[in-house]
């Protein structure tokens, strides 16, 4: 099997195994940290799931690196530490890695709310080879290889929709409680623009989604995170999507700002994301 098929098939198996880990804790009591700010949540389960993917991944790939939401922390004692994945805090431009989101949608997955995903991509060179988003509470699983782009085996397609009246947008992003007003510009240019809205709670499920059909489009100002991107800008790709930067340039991990839809209307999207900007 040629290197990057077979990464995108072990993408789909590790998230998959990290997925199981958080569904089988799902809706039980779990304590509940706060990272960076009070809605800013992460919980045992998501670096227990973390952990899953990383040790699906060795059993094959065992030198490669990871870029993961959570840091790295060894299961097996101190004994082992020489032997840990290597954890990078960037997309690295050459060579392999892999970026992982356990529980993509955590404040989701702690209220019990179904929307939330482990997210995988395998990377070389700096480019998504393939990728895996898992809904367990769901049981869909949404891959992405070389080539392809499924849902549960099934073939994916973005929306074939034109006309904006009738798109479904979702505006992505977070903002502080004293930034709201941004937020608050997004929503007005999506809604004056388009014919309705969704906020999903996870990144990767409304990439996923765009990828499926079922939303047109995503619009985000603000800078996002490989570990909510990589693996669901690929399906949007890989399902005949377009995705760019606030200028309308193809994204790269490093680009401020992602709009994401079925290719049509792209300029009005754009738009809308860069009115909240002003």
């Amino acid at each position: 099997m040629p290197d990057s098929l077979h990464r995108a098939a072990l993408a789909e198996r590790a998230a998959r195994a990290g997925g199981v880990v958080a569904r089988n804790h799902f809706r039980e009591a779990v304590t509940v940290e706060t990272k960076s700010s009070k809605n800013d949540v992460v919980t045992e389960i998501d670096r227990d799931a973390q952990s899953q993917v990383v040790a699906t991944v060795r059993e094959e790939f065992p030198d490669d690196r990871f870029l993961c939401e959570e840091e790295l922390v060894s299961r097996s004692g101190p004994e082992t530490v020489e032997t840990e994945p290597t954890p990078i805090d960037s997309v690295p431009e050459a060579g392999t890695a892999w970026v992982v989101d356990p529980i993509d949608g955590t404040t989701n997955y702690v209220r019990g709310l179904r929307t939330w995903t482990t997210s995988v991509a395998a990377i070389a060179d700096g480019e998504t080879v393939g990728a895996a988003t898992y809904m367990p509470s769901m049981g869909d699983l949404y891959a992405s290889g070389p080539d392809s782009a499924t849902r549960d085996g099934t073939t994916l397609s973005v929306s074939e929709r034109t006309d904006p009246e009738t798109f479904v947008v979702t505006p992505v992003g977070w903002w502080e409680l004293d930034d709201r007003a941004e937020f608050g510009r997004l929503c007005t240019a999506v809604v004056s623009r388009f014919g309705d809205m969704r906020r999903i709670g996870s990144f990767q499920a409304t990439l996923a989604y765009i990828a499926d059909g079922a939303l047109d489009g995503a619009v985000c100002p603000t800078p996002t995170n490989p570990w909510d991107t990589l693996a669901g800008v690929h399906l949007v790709r890989q399902a005949g999507g377009t995705v760019t930067d606030l200028e309308g340039e193809r994204w790269t991990h490093d680009s401020v700002g992602l709009v994401a839809s079925n290719g049509q209307a792209h300029d009005e999207l754009v738009a809308a994301a860069n009115e909240a900007l002003e």
